[in-house]
């Protein structure tokens, strides 16, 4: 054998080999592939929450504002909220029992000035429910409140896959 042929044999079943262990992706009647559930649990709870607010920081840091940072009482009426949203089956703001997000925070113990509450009933990742209110004028607004200091952030996820995810603003009292 030429050493021409020993090449080409060679690259062929280099080539070969790298579509074997690639996983095979479904797709749709529309001939694109169909979404994958994205499970949260797997990426770990501090990763999801920390790569949101990491990525939340950057997006303010660009407009001049000050980072935010997590507060527990605000994370904890997060996460009443998305588990009562998936209860319930609906994403909006008013817990099954009638409350708003401002009585949540106050039962969780909140001490600042409630700001704002963002929602999402999705399969998408935190980056991408973020992108998506990034993308919506009024809840943009949310974000990047320039009186904001304290996020809370949490979600609830269903054995189907479905996500339902809860941010919360807060900031000082009198500002």
């Amino acid at each position: 054998m030429d050493r021409r042929t020993v090449l080409l044999t060679g690259m062929t079943a280099l080539l070969a080999g790298c579509g074997m262990g690639a996983p095979k992706v479904q797709l749709g009647s529309d001939g694109k592939p169909l979404p994958q559930v994205y499970n949260v649990n797997e990426q770990g709870e501090g990763v999801v929450a920390y790569r949101l607010l990491d990525s939340l920081n950057t997006l303010r840091a660009s407009r001049g504002l000050a980072p935010v940072a997590f507060n527990a009482e605000l994370n904890a009426a997060a996460a009443t909220h998305s588990r009562d949203m998936s209860v319930q089956n609906r994403p909006w703001h008013f817990g099954s029992d009638g409350s708003s997000p401002f009585d949540r925070a106050n039962r969780v113990g909140y001490t600042g000035k409630f700001l704002g509450e963002l929602i999402s009933e999705t399969y998408e990742t935190e980056l991408e429910t973020l992108a998506t209110w990034m993308g919506t004028p009024d809840m943009r607004a949310v974000l990047l409140d320039p009186k904001a200091t304290e996020v809370g952030f949490a979600w609830f996820q269903e054995p189907n896959g479905k996500i339902w995810w809860t941010f919360c603003t807060g900031g000082l009292r009198g500002v």
